[in-house]
């Protein structure tokens, strides 16, 4: 029963801000392009010194030199945990629209960058080597940050709609602030996941990769 309304809860959801969800996808794609795009601007000596603290940074990994898991985890956990606490916070303040959109496409650069210049540099290894260090983690980060970023959107329009169209637009707002902070949680529990991937199966995995080599 428990899954069954579990289940129709997010199907409603889904539905409800199919267009919302659909626009933030293309804009997180664009940003991906986009990254993958700029690192055939940087020159060669800025290419040089990327990948030679790149090579610094596989070398401590090969070696075991990384900071511990448990650091790790706890970096990764606040990092993102900021990420997407500055995009609910934008949500509520109705003029931080713009800025959500802003923020989920410049995370799409960095990750179009990261695994552009991997492929750039070192080929199909390169490609390997994205997959194994990023793909893990952002699986569950990248859906996180979206569905945050698609409730915070849908905040920030009731918002607009019930400020500036009082006559034809009306809602409860206690019932749905405690939906959207229930959203948020829900986002701390995926980002908790995620930080613990990164900081646990990641390393081991860009470890094997790289002996591989």
């Amino acid at each position: 029963m428990r899954k069954r309304l579990s289940s129709n809860l997010i199907t409603r959801h889904l539905q409800e801000h199919s267009s919302i969800y659909l626009f933030l996808m293309v804009l997180f794609l664009m940003g991906i392009i986009f990254g993958a795009i700029m690192v055939n601007s940087l020159s060669d000596h800025q290419k040089e010194d990327l990948f030679y603290y790149l090579n610094q940074f596989f070398g401590q990994v090969e070696e075991g030199a990384m900071v511990s898991s448990q650091d790790l985890l706890k970096l990764s956990f606040l990092h993102n945990l900021k990420f997407a606490g500055l995009i609910w916070i934008l949500g509520v303040s109705i003029i931080g629209l713009p800025l959500i959109f802003v923020l989920l496409f410049i995370k799409g650069i960095v990750v179009g960058f990261s695994v552009g210049f991997f492929v750039n540099q070192m080929g199909w290894q390169g490609l390997l080597l994205a997959f194994g260090s990023l793909l893990p983690q952002n699986l569950f980060i990248i859906p996180a940050f979206i569905f945050v970023a698609a409730c915070s959107v849908s905040l920030s329009i009731k918002l607009i709609r019930k400020i500036f169209i009082r006559q034809t637009f009306s809602f409860q707002l206690v019932p749905v602030f405690s939906r959207y902070v229930l959203a948020y949680i829900a986002t701390i529990l995926v980002i908790t996941i995620a930080a613990s991937i990164e900081a646990y199966l990641t390393p081991a995995l860009m470890k094997a990769i790289i002996a591989g080599f």
